[in-house]
């Protein structure tokens, strides 16, 4: 496989030289929606998601999440959307625009992340950051998954890479 030194970027369209950070444009929950769906029961920003069924309230927000990478100056960025209960859901909507909200949540992943089989449902604490940066989270350390044992234990640079051009290759698709 070729080194990875730029990628034309799906939103912007100008070519980078550095890592893009691999992000999902809606929770996977989102995604499984048909479009009428979409319409009539969901609602989707940048930054929040909420899917009404009925009785049913799913809530999620987006987030970043760091992999370590090994062998290279360079950490692999992740925007990754996470599931949270309603009253995390209600603070962290409510102090949204709150440069000085530190708070914690317990949050469930949301994505499939390229490189491993089904990774929703892995648990995550969510940690928002101050200056209105997007949350970080968190895999439990002590969850059995291989992304989480990726994630404290780090991934090669041909991996990250290898993930790189996967999610490139799924957006051009």
């Amino acid at each position: 496989m070729s080194q990875l030194s730029t990628y034309t970027c799906h939103t912007c369209g100008e070519i980078h030289h550095d890592w893009p950070a691999l992000a999902f444009s809606s929770p996977l929950h989102y995604d499984n929606l048909n479009d009428q769906d979409k319409e009539t029961i969901a609602t989707l920003s940048s930054d929040f998601c909420t899917i009404e069924d009925g009785e049913t309230v799913d809530r999620f927000i987006r987030c970043t999440l760091s992999q370590l990478v090994n062998d290279h100056c360079e950490d692999l960025q992740y925007g990754l959307w996470v599931s949270l209960s309603e009253k995390s859901f209600k603070d962290y909507k409510d102090n949204f625009n709150n440069e000085n909200h530190e708070v914690t949540y317990f949050g469930w992943l949301c994505n499939n992340v390229p490189g491993y089989q089904s990774t929703l449902s892995i648990p995550t604490t969510v940690y928002t950051q101050t200056d209105n940066n997007r949350p970080l989270i968190v895999p439990h350390e002590d969850f059995d998954h291989p992304f989480v044992k990726d994630y404290y234990g780090g991934i090669t640079k041909h991996e990250a890479e290898k993930r790189i051009n996967e999610m490139i290759g799924l957006i051009n698709d």
